[in-house]
């Protein structure tokens, strides 16, 4: 049975309670905004009673709320109608006006927690604070087939309800997968990014980033570690090579897989794990790739990563420029030009050296065949990170 007419509601509920029919009016639109009530779910209900309502709506909240509730009532959707009346909600509403925003979302984001309709985040897929449509269309599908399974007296494994509804086909999305859908938009979203020289750049990696990247072998930090491992400790000094210092620094601060005792270095608990889970070595030292640093060094490893992903002989010069061109392009102005460039390159070469994911000399710089992987495979991890408000943490 599909829910009742918003119009027809107001007209009712002016008759019965016309006192209550202007708030109620305001409220429900805000709610809805013009779509059935039928789509309302419980998500939208909380978020609208603890988030947009006290935020976003004038007048007497509470009263606002208490209207809304009897037009809901009026509808017979009884459990929607009760938390506009609820105590939680009257705990959160106060918070906002006694103790500022800041008490208030944070009461906020506790009860919609509690709720147990919240879609977590799970290993596919970290929600973003700021969704595009796809991803609401996804987030509220979760969302209501949680509500659905907690209204069934079912025991609810959230991550697993959640993972199942992200990646089964469904045919509703003509065999797709909301899963696959969300990591359709962010890549997109990640190649219209600022500047014709980088959407260039980016657009032909739209396609290659759909699928995950094949991980693979990294020899000479398995060494590395496998050594620490079974000799227990490793000598400061065992550095023979510049690239093998620098593995070793990446390997204890960047990765935290050795540490310090002493004048000497051993393997960590995290260490031992990336030991014996070659796919969780592999995705954390792709991750480092990009990862740290400010935006514009992550928007110049990013464009050298695109440059070097097919593995073409590039010399440094070259690299250089063609990234100052890219980061250029973007609206990034360096305060010291090229220097700038050249220092964030500089880093990101000496991991893809020490990694032996990359040779590099003062003439040249190319991609292994491993390193080829390891480019496609940090520029997916990056592509398709969650969106999230500047400052965030």
């Amino acid at each position: 049975m599909s829910a009742p007419d918003v119009a027809a509601l107001l007209a009712e509920l002016e008759r019965s309670h016309p006192d209550l029919a202007d708030e109620a009016r305001t409220a429900v639109e805000w709610l809805t905004g013009g779509e059935p009530l039928e789509t309302v779910t419980q998500l939208d209900v909380c978020e609208f009673l603890w988030y947009t309502l006290p935020l976003k709506v004038g007048g007497d909240h509470e009263r606002l709320a208490r209207s809304l509730g009897r037009l809901l009532q009026l509808g017979g959707l009884e459990r929607y109608a009760a938390l506009c009346t609820s105590q939680t909600t009257t705990r959160i509403l106060r918070a906002y006006a006694r103790d500022g925003e800041d008490a208030g979302t944070r009461a906020y984001h506790e009860a919609l927690e509690e709720t147990g309709v919240l879609p977590p985040d799970v290993p596919e897929l970290q929600w973003s604070m700021i969704m595009g449509p796809e991803e609401l269309g996804a987030h509220v599908a979760c969302s209501a087939a949680l509500e659905l399974s907690i209204l069934a007296g079912d025991s609810v494994d959230r991550v697993a309800l959640t993972r199942r509804w992200l990646t089964e086909p469904r045919a509703d999305l003509g065999g797709d997968s909301w899963l696959h859908r969300v990591q359709g938009e962010r890549l997109n979203r990640w190649v219209l990014g600022r500047g014709p020289a980088r959407r260039k750049l980016a657009q032909p990696f739209e396609v290659r980033l759909h699928a995950p990247v094949t991980p693979q072998p990294l020899p000479a930090l398995h060494r590395l570690l496998s050594l620490a491992a079974s000799e227990g400790t490793l000598p400061l000094r065992l550095a023979p090579s510049p690239e093998a210092l620098r593995l070793r620094e990446l390997a204890e601060h960047e990765l935290g897989a050795l540490s310090r005792e002493g004048t000497r270095l051993t393997v960590t608990g995290f260490g031992r794990q990336l030991l014996s889970a070659p796919e969780l070595m592999w995705d954390a030292v792709t991750k480092l790739l990009l990862a740290g640093g400010d935006e514009f060094e992550l928007s110049a490893r990013e464009a050298a990563l695109m440059l070097l992903a097919d593995g073409e002989l590039l010399s440094p010069a070259q690299l250089r420029e063609q990234v100052a061109e890219v980061v250029g392009g973007e609206g990034w102005h360096p305060a010291s030009g090229p220097d700038d460039v050249a220092a964030a390159l500089t880093r990101l070469v000496d991991q893809l050296a020490a990694l032996d994911l990359a040779f590099a000399d003062p003439l040249a710089v190319r991609l292994t065949r491993g390193g080829q992987f390891a480019a496609l495979a940090a520029l997916r991890a990056h592509a398709l990170r969650p969106r999230k408000y500047v400052n965030a943490t």
